[in-house]
């Protein structure tokens, strides 16, 4: 049995996000295409005397401790044995409410790293959705399909791309996108193969209500969109960051200074997809 563990947690992106229809439980079921790329937190596990939990690095609550705090709630979910002390420090590097995940992908690294130490076994990755619904899609750790609430992952090949992030001063709540989006009339998806991409399945559905509510972000995505050799741009989930996707990373890189000479106090992120957790 180990005594610690370090994962990194990568961010993920929804290359496409189609709401199809609000349930009868109130929640959503969405199609979503989704990529992970080398941006990562960094949680730290070890045996401890007492249980500990520690934020740090550049996107850490101000206060040290989030009041909603998605490990502690993963631990709870998870019960562990009241013998079982742990000191988990998390390295937040991704920027949160910005749809990359950052909550989701802290919860999936904790319960791989309590798997590598034999304190559980993971479960069919459903299993997990309740906590969050991007949990299944880490822990599936590929390329994927996402369907349901996030509950029914199946995977998929997506093309290598070069991304430039952008991240607004301004943060969105799943919560309350879900809430504005439920105002949009939405377009029911006829698929004759569920687990196979079609042809419409582009875009992000909550881009549908930038215009009215948030005018920065749609600015930021017209932006992207005209940078050179700009292949597509898109919002990832329900945040705030936007993307541009590019076939080389010069392009991406050089996209970023042209972008940051638009929008120098903007946080800005160049990555690529296909290039961690033995994805091809």
């Amino acid at each position: 049995m180990q005594d610690n563990e370090t994962i990194y947690t990568p961010a993920k992106l929804n290359l496409f996000l189609k709401i199809t229809e609000k349930r009868d439980d109130g929640y959503h079921n969405i199609r979503s295409g989704i990529t992970f790329i080398n941006l990562f937190d960094v949680i730290e596990i070890k045996r401890s005397a007492k249980m500990k939990i520690t934020y740090h690095g550049p996107y850490r609550p101000e206060n040290g401790f989030y009041s909603n705090c998605i490990i502690q709630k993963t631990l709870n979910f998870l019960d562990l044995k009241p013998r079982i002390n742990l000191e988990i420090n998390i390295k937040k590097n991704i920027p949160v409410q910005a749809g990359l995940g950052s909550a989701s992908t802290n919860a999936a690294g904790l319960i791989q790293g309590l798997d590598k130490m034999q304190l559980i076994k993971i479960q069919e990755i459903s299993t997990y959705v309740s906590l969050g619904a991007d949990i299944p899609s880490f822990l599936f750790a590929n390329n994927c399909l996402v369907r349901g609430i996030g509950d029914l992952v199946s995977e998929q090949y997506f093309p290598k791309y070069y991304f430039l992030l952008v991240k607004p001063s301004i943060n969105f709540s799943t919560k309350e996108m879900y809430k504005k989006i439920s105002t949009i009339n939405l377009q029911l998806t006829n698929v004759e193969n569920e687990n196979e991409i079609n042809e419409e399945d582009t875009g992000n559905d909550f881009e549908k209500i930038l215009h009215n509510n948030f005018r920065v972000v749609q600015e930021i995505l017209d932006f992207l969109d005209n940078l050179n050799e700009t292949i597509f741009s898109r919002m990832t989930g329900s945040g705030s960051c936007c993307y541009a996707a590019f076939e080389t990373k010069k392009l991406a890189n050089e996209a970023q200074v042209n972008f940051q000479s638009a929008y120098p106090e903007l946080w800005t992120f160049v990555g690529e997809n296909n290039s961690i957790n033995n994805q091809s």
